[in-house]
């Protein structure tokens, strides 16, 4: 992921644990959309691509592919995740790779059938694999050479900036890996843009040939006003192909946009996909709550991303692991713990549940009203394991004590943490 690249000096790919990436990950909320919807996008703004279009059927494919006139195309599973031609479908004789060439409109259609209504299965993925609702039909263009070009916000430079390197078409994390030279990274004004003189020099240190620098150079400084325009958090150009016949084309590309802004950009979150997305996450941000899903038997609740990396580290530490985690964040209300719960409960391997509270700006006996809210509502049998410190921690352990319900309440971290994991043993 070009995330993880942050320059070409030195700095290395910020591979965070699974533990931390699961925590921050609960953190942040980026819409992403389809490749298809993503070209349409950059064709909006004056970025050249290989013509292509969406099909939602076997048959809309089958007519696309012969309304192109041309009988070299490429057919691509509209999936969000990364790994589409390696990937396969399910079923014992799912087909093999995501990606593929089409020669007639009758391959389109067989290719189609075969894609649509299925699961793809990639490595971003994992084994449930996510539904393939379409797939993009597009011209076959040769390149003649592959760069990789992004465009994100770059937390060392503390701005946006243009991220690109020769080698493209392949993992950019490899390439960051092996050759971090490899990588050019440009800062870019955030207000000003990038100016015509920056993205010729930035052309010419790709080695563009002659005729092609000034093609690429627009492409750069199209791709930032797209950026900043439409409140993107990511724009992921690659293959960015110098092709036959001397163009330069947008040939794959990965828009991401920031959640926070769809109160202005109402066109682009139409464009989101829910079905690409975990139900439970889905229905956890209607409530304004962030869920991830893990592999263990302790369900947690916690406010905030250090808390949970911690929550994760200690239940680890005592030999336990977490199902999943669900963070309140500053401002739930008793409802929403309630609500949080019920999502907490819907995976099945959860044997206890330990809520884990640092309060702050999130109050302690908030927090209270709503466990007690959800062991009463829900009937739960599960052992709730309960940490609160901190903003109204007395009025809270008040609350649990006169409640009644079986709530075990700690001090302490560690014996917490060992209670929960005690619990779902």
């Amino acid at each position: 992921m070009l995330s993880a690249v942050r320059s070409s000096t030195g700095r290395r790919l910020a591979r965070a644990s699974p533990l931390a990436s699961a925590a921050a990950s609960s953190q942040r909320r980026h819409l992403s959309i389809h490749e298809y919807l993503s070209m349409n996008l950059l064709n909006e703004y004056g970025v050249p691509t290989p013509k292509s279009k969406a099909a939602h059927s076997a048959k809309e494919a089958f007519e696309v592919a012969k309304a192109f006139g041309s009988d070299k195309l490429v057919i691509k599973a509209q999936v969000l995740a990364g790994g589409r031609g390696k990937g396969h479908f399910d079923g014992p004789n799912g087909l093999k790779g995501g990606v593929q060439m089409v020669d007639s409109p009758e391959q389109a259609e067989k290719f189609a059938s075969q894609m649509i209504g299925n699961k793809l299965i990639t490595k971003q993925t994992g084994a449930a694999g996510r539904a393939c609702n379409a797939v993009m039909l597009a011209e076959r263009r040769t390149p003649t050479h592959e760069y990789y070009v992004a465009i994100l916000l770059d937390r060392g430079i503390g701005g946006p900036a243009l991220v690109a390197s020769r080698q493209g078409g392949m993992n950019i994390e490899d390439v960051a890996r092996d050759d971090p030279s490899a990588i050019l990274t440009v800062p870019i004004d955030f207000d000003n843009g990038l100016s015509r003189e920056l993205a010729l020099e930035t052309a010419k240190k790709l080695e563009f040939e002659p005729e092609n620098q000034e093609k690429a150079a627009d492409v750069f400084i199209k791709l930032y006003k797209l950026f900043k325009e439409k409140d993107a958090t990511q724009i992921e150009i690659n293959p960015l192909a110098e092709v036959e016949g001397g163009d330069v084309l947008c040939m794959d590309a990965k828009l991401g946009f920031d959640d926070n802004a769809d109160f202005r950009q109402e066109a682009v979150f139409k464009l989101r996909d829910l079905t690409q997305e975990d139900p439970s996450e889905v229905e956890a941000a209607k409530s304004g709550l962030n869920f991830i899903k893990l592999d263990g038997s302790i369900g947690c609740l916690v406010n905030g991303a250090g808390l949970a990396m911690a929550t994760m580290d200690v239940l680890n530490l005592n030999g336990g692991s977490p199902a999943n985690f669900l963070d309140v964040g500053g401002g739930a209300t008793a409802e929403a713990v309630k609500k949080a719960f019920e999502l907490l409960l819907s995976e099945k391997a959860v044997k206890s549940i330990f809520v884990n509270i640092f309060g702050g700006i999130m109050r302690c006996d908030v927090i209270a009203e709503g466990i007690i809210m959800a062991a009463k509502e829900l009937e739960m049998t599960i052992p709730i394991i309960v940490r609160l410190q901190g903003t109204k921690e007395h009025e809270a352990k008040k609350l649990i004590q006169a409640s009644g319900m079986k709530i075990h309440s700690y001090d302490g971290l560690d014996e917490a943490a060992a209670a929960a994991v005690k619990a779902a043993a």
